[in-house]
């Protein structure tokens, strides 16, 4: 379909919705634009999935998403790294690959967004088609394999923005400003993956909440072998050194972290969090998405497509490897947990499982922006079911381990 006759449903569809449903706003009128963006959402669903993406980004950088006008609940509020996040819900990396869409995406509410992965040097990233929908399984699997615009235009792009956030009013309505995750990856062709990362580190750290070094995606020949302990601690101790020997202020540099992926053995995850601890590594992200392919996604007519796997069928798996690097780390680093997060419910058992902090991205795709604001309304619930105080009180709670 052309994205001529998406656009067309999309304000036929739109004009009908508000038409029959304005009513019901009366008491919120703030949920109306969030409720008209999903309609955009499933228009959208009509184009391929990159196509798709991509003028979700469009509309994200003209200001045409709708910007969440409400605080957050004081049991959403949690401080990382020394960093206060205004919930702990973010967007994971992979979205905006190249910090165009920062303001808009942030306003939809997310705690924080992080961007890339990026790479050194510009480039296109497999060839099309390289993102498939199974939209009865929530899920897609996707080869983009780092495309990139490179260090230099994100750059730009984080300048200008950090730029912008100088000009927003104390007292604007809405969760306050996010935060900002950068994502590095290295380039398809380098023979020098340590390097990569510290250009990357070297150009970025300073506009930086906080960085990642991706050693996960199943997308770029020969990454994974970065998670090995003898070249993850090689690798992150010139991430490390490259990091800390940048002038900073008083407050420091931004945290450090790893991503790794959910199809490690129990003896990759041992070394991981020795790595980790050894080092001092900032936190982990877990996880990348999968090249398992469970029963009912190898049956989709999508299933065997080459690439990682990522929503609903990754939300077990992930939030099980979750649980063991937490145990495994003595619950001493934050983990940003993610994969298959779609409601209150699965944020929250990341949450006891370990996560300080959760990520979402797929179940974006498939619900719309709306979803962040429903997923807010739950965590909320769950805590005050549970008793707990704040979502800071309840990291972990499914362990023994004391909470740091």
């Amino acid at each position: 379909m052309s994205i001529r006759v998406a656009l067309r449903r999309l304000v036929f569809g739109g004009a009908a919705f508000a038409a029959g449903t304005a009513l019901a706003y009366i008491d919120d009128p703030e949920q109306l634009p969030f409720d008209l963006s999903n309609v955009a959402q499933k228009a959208l669903q009509q184009l391929d999935a990159e196509r798709a993406h991509n003028v979700a980004i469009w509309a994200a950088v003209h200001g045409l998403l709708p910007i969440e006008k409400r605080a957050d609940p004081p049991k959403l509020r949690t401080t990382i790294w020394g960093k206060h996040f205004s919930n702990p819900i973010g967007l994971a990396a992979g979205f905006d690959k190249d910090a165009q869409a920062l303001e808009g995406l942030l306003g939809l509410g997310f705690g924080f967004v992080e961007i890339g992965s990026v790479t050194p040097l510009p480039q296109p990233g497999n060839d099309q088609p390289r993102a498939f929908r199974l939209p009865e399984l929530k899920a897609v699997i996707n080869r983009y394999g780092f495309n990139s615009q490179g260090l230099d235009v994100v750059r730009a792009n984080l300048i200008a923005y950090r730029r912008s956030q100088l000009h927003r009013p104390a007292n604007q309505p809405g969760p306050g400003p996010g935060l900002v995750g950068v994502n590095l990856g290295k380039n398809k062709l380098s023979e020098d993956a340590a390097a990569d990362y510290c250009l990357g580190v070297s150009k970025l750290a300073p506009y930086a909440d906080y960085l990642v070094i991706n050693v996960s995606s199943p997308n770029t020949p020969g990454l994974r072998a970065l998670q090995s302990r003898k070249e993850l601690e090689k690798l992150v101790k010139k991430v490390k050194a490259t990091r800390d020997g940048m002038p900073w202020s008083a407050a420091g540099p931004p945290p450090l972290l790893v991503k790794i992926a959910p199809d490690i053995t129990d003896a990759d995850k041992s070394d991981i969090a020795a790595v980790a601890l050894k080092l001092g590594i900032d936190g982990l992200i877990v996880s990348n998405t999968t090249i398992c392919r469970p029963p009912a996604v190898a049956e989709h007519p999508e299933g065997q497509q080459t690439g990682g796997l990522s929503g609903a069928p990754l939300r077990d798996m992930s939030t099980e490897v979750l649980r063991d690097m937490y145990r495994l780390t003595k619950g001493k680093l934050p983990i940003i947990g993610v994969g298959g997060v779609s409601s209150g419910a699965d944020a929250y058992a990341k949450i006891r499982a370990g996560a300080s902090l959760v990520e979402l991205y797929t179940s974006l795709v498939y619900e719309g922006p709306s979803l962040l604001r429903r997923m807010k309304k739950e965590l909320t619930a769950l805590l005050q079911r549970d008793g707990f105080a704040s979502v800071h009180d309840a990291i972990g709670a499914d362990h023994a381990i004391p909470r740091r």
